[in-house]
């Protein structure tokens, strides 16, 4: 399998046979490992070497990153989750109220919001779906008016019934609208975009989440979405988000995740790994590495 790599401007682009992914970033950092994970300590992070430098700190902080991928496929334009978004109240201090470049940043790369013919969310939390919506005047309106938005009717309603008040903030500001509209399309967790992506269900995270595999030219990828967040979830499957809705469920789509990709020829997109984001898993004992896909990190691709 050949997979290209190319980096311009700060935005990082993969060829995976046909298909080309960019990626764009709304915004980085790094955090205790307790902000995603209950129970993780540094001590923890810092026993694993080769998370560092590129995705965690020498401290024990994890690095991690909020962008899209833009996936290009027989002529179509698909945004794969939308980031945070601008002027959206939410609680978490870091996303509340952005004023942020990341429209600019996207035209930047190629890909002004009305050149978009398909939103994909893999999920519906805050940081996946923030950008299916601006702000014109006192009304949310759809940045991408020319594009259909996939959603999952089992996570719609979910969120619906969960009574949870800022997942209901985020319905109303960021997915309500675009139903409202007439935009939504209701898929399936296996549904086919192209002959090259199609959906694969990877529940436990959300009940309804998805990740996007790619096949193009004997080539092949998958994005991730939040079955992992961050690549210490490889060689620690049984750490999980705090905000897993099913911990058992997220776990074991995890751990059969890393069984099928590992030791092959997979590209594996993390939807929040900081740079170089892209990569292969590897068995490293009794589980797994995450190798970057750049020159130079870790030990390359697996053999």
């Amino acid at each position: 399998m050949k997979v290209r790599a190319a980096e311009d401007a700060g935005t990082r682009r993969w060829q995976i046979g046909a298909v080309r992914v960019t990626q764009v970033i709304e915004s980085r950092g790094a955090n205790p490992p307790s902000f995603l994970f209950a129970g993780l300590t540094a001590e923890r992070v810092q026993s694993h070497a080769w998370l560092r430098p590129h995705f965690a700190h020498a401290d024990g902080r994890l690095f991690a990153s909020i962008h899209c991928f833009v996936v290009e496929s027989q002529g179509r334009r698909i945004v794969v989750d939308t980031c945070v978004g601008n002027d959206k109240a939410r609680s978490t201090a870091m996303w509340n109220q952005l004023h942020g470049p990341f429209l600019d940043d996207l035209a930047r790369a190629g890909f002004p919001a009305a050149s978009i013919d398909v939103v994909l969310c893999t999920h519906m939390h805050t940081d996946h779906v923030g950008w299916n919506t601006r702000l014109a005047g006192e009304r949310w309106v759809p940045t991408f008016a020319n594009a259909r938005y996939l959603f999952s009717r089992a996570e719609y309603e979910h969120w619906v019934g969960a009574g949870d008040d800022e997942e209901l903030q985020v319905l109303a500001d960021s997915v309500r609208p675009i139903v409202e509209v007439g935009l939504a399309d209701w898929v399936a967790s296996d549904h086919v975009l192209t002959g090259e992506v199609r959906l694969e269900p990877t529940p436990g995270h959300t009940p309804g989440h998805v990740s996007v595999r790619l096949r193009s030219r004997g080539s092949e990828a998958v994005i991730t979405g939040d079955l992992m967040h961050h690549p210490i979830q490889c060689c620690e499957p049984r750490v999980g988000s705090r905000f897993d809705v099913d911990s058992q469920a997220a776990y074991e789509t995890r751990l059969r995740f890393l069984r099928e990709q590992a030791d092959r020829n997979v590209l594996v997109l993390g939807t929040h790994f900081a740079a170089p984001t892209a990569g292969w898993i590897a068995s490293a004992g009794d589980a797994w590495e995450f190798r970057g896909q750049a020159a130079g990190i870790g030990r390359g691709r697996p053999a």
